[in-house]
Parts: C-alpha cells; sequence; structure tokens
C-alpha cells in the first residue's frame, strides 16, 4: 500500500488539495446552501475516517484536515479553474506513485464528496442544479473520466 512517505511535500500537499478543491468547486457552482454545502463535505471526510482500514492511502488523506485557500482568486471562475489544476495534479501524481486501484478510490472518494455536496442543497426544485451537475462532469474530466465501482 502507497502512504505519505512516498510522495514529496509538494505532491503530498497536491492530492491534499484535490478533495476540497472539488468541494469548492460544487459549492460556488451555484448560489445558496453553502452552509449546507460545507456539512455535506466535512460529512464525506468523517465517513470516510470510519471505513478506516480499507485503504491506507485513503486514510491518510482523509485524517489530514481538509484545506483550500480560497482567498487567494479573484473571481469563482479562477477558483474553478484552479480547483480542477489541482485535481488533474494530484491524480497524475498518483498515478506516478500509487497503485492503480487505489488511483480509482482517490477518484471515487472526490466524485462521491461532490455528489453529496451537490444534492446537500435542493435549488428550483432539483436536488442537483444543472450549474453543480456541469461542475461535476468537469470535476470527472479533470479526475481522467468516470469510474466505475470495484468489483
Amino acid at each position: 500500500m502507497t502512504t505519505s512517505a512516498a510522495f514529496s511535500t509538494d505532491e503530498w500537499t497536491s492530492v491534499l488539495e484535490g478533495p476540497p478543491s472539488a468541494g469548492m468547486i460544487v459549492i460556488t457552482a451555484a448560489h445558496g446552501g453553502m452552509f449546507r454545502e460545507t456539512i455535506a463535505m466535512s460529512k464525506a471526510y468523517a465517513e470516510a475516517r470510519a471505513m478506516h482500514g480499507q485503504s491506507e492511502l485513503l486514510d491518510e488523506i482523509v485524517a489530514a484536515k481538509p484545506k483550500a485557500d480560497h482567498t487567494r482568486y479573484s473571481s469563482m471562475a479562477e477558483l474553478q479553474d484552479n480547483g480542477l489544476w489541482h485535481l488533474r495534479t494530484a491524480v497524475e501524481v498518483l498515478e506516478s506513485k500509487a497503485k492503480a486501484e487505489e488511483v480509482d478510490e482517490y477518484r471515487r472518494f472526490v466524485l462521491s464528496m461532490a455528489e453529496r455536496v451537490a444534492a446537500a442543497h435542493r435549488e428550483h426544485g432539483q436536488s442537483v442544479s444543472p450549474a453543480e451537475r456541469e461542475a461535476i462532469e468537469r470535476i470527472t474530466e479533470a479526475l481522467g473520466g468516470p469510474v466505475t465501482a470495484p468489483e
């Protein structure tokens, strides 16, 4: 199993910034619900922590306090573009150092969290707004495409 020790400090920071970046992309995709969506992101981390032991790499990722510095961006578009860059970088780093199943676990965690964040607040009668759906599609693309459930 791959652990944080396999990565440089910058590489590990990229891996850690991916999930909260995805959450922020979804949170900023549509207006309203930021409080509920932020709680949903926290719950996704808590639930992943509760599954401790299934993946050493994911255990280390969710054990770290999620950090995403959204104050350094001058617009929501810039925040989203940089968040997608973080996700692409994280996957590239993971693909170079982790096992394929660990990369898929990371992708599944990020996408699952993004879906939960999107569904945390109904907008215009929809559980997931079109803007949030588009954000999730962009996140999926940045992660390298759709990920299937493990067999």
